[in-house]
């Protein structure tokens, strides 16, 4: 089984912000483990007697904020990259590959940033399960996994509507059971599904792309087509 942990990077309400993120890592079953081991390292930089106690979350490592000011920039930052390194860019691409949908709020007036973003991930890794069992013969289901927040209940009707009812191509086939939510506190997958999300919208927000550097080339693609990255401005 494939499981795409995602997160959202951006506000959809806040007219200062000009973009909204949803995006994430897809890994396959037997990898989350090992991730997770790499970044409990990164994590027991800061707090080497319980690693656990440090969540890597990527506005405020760079901010200094939730007790992150004690540790210095420098070290805080370069965390962040290493954590990207070690958890997406140095892994097999077979077993990890990112996802991830970068909405102008402008652009879409009207319509709701995060259905439109989640209409994106759920078709996509959709279609990239489905190319694994065509092209691959590898039929394997997949499973979406998100950080509690309050889009939980909108995300699960829209998760069953795709389903049944179908989106703009159609309807979902490849799923497991609908999304899952889950305390970012307790998974280091869905941490790093944040910074990735972080990474983007940093990228496209602020035009620093020191976190998107190092992640760049690892969006699901076949061949020459890049299918992972949707970038909607």
């Amino acid at each position: 089984m494939h499981l795409l942990y995602l997160d959202e990077s951006g506000s959809v309400t806040d007219p200062n912000e000009q973009y909204f993120v949803l995006a994430g890592v897809s890994v396959f079953e037997r990898e989350a483990h090992w991730i997770e081991q790499e970044l409990n390292k990164i994590a027991a930089r800061f707090v080497p007697a319980d690693p656990y106690a440090v969540e890597l979350h990527g506005s405020p490592m760079r901010a200094g904020r939730e007790g992150w000011k004690k540790y210095g920039l420098q070290n805080r930052l370069q965390a962040i990259k290493d954590a990207l390194q070690v958890g997406v860019a140095d892994r097999p691409r077979k077993h990890v590959r990112l996802f991830g949908a970068v909405i102008k709020k402008a652009s879409i007036v009207g319509s709701d940033p995060v259905e439109h973003a989640f209409e994106q991930m759920t078709n996509r890794f959709d279609l990239f399960l489905k190319r694994l069992h065509h092209k691959h013969g590898d039929s394997q289901r997949g499973i979406i996994l998100f950080d509690k927040s309050s889009t939980e209940r909108r995300i699960q009707t829209l998760a069953r509507e795709f389903k049944y009812n179908g989106h703009s191509w159609g309807r979902t086939k490849n799923y497991a059971e609908v999304p899952v939510f889950l305390d970012s506190k307790a998974s280091r997958l869905i941490q790093l599904a944040d910074l990735v999300a972080f990474a983007l919208y940093r990228f496209h927000e602020h035009n620093d792309n020191s976190f998107y550097d190092v992640i760049k080339h690892c969006f699901d693609s076949e061949g020459l087509a890049e299918h992972g990255l949707y970038v909607r401005t």
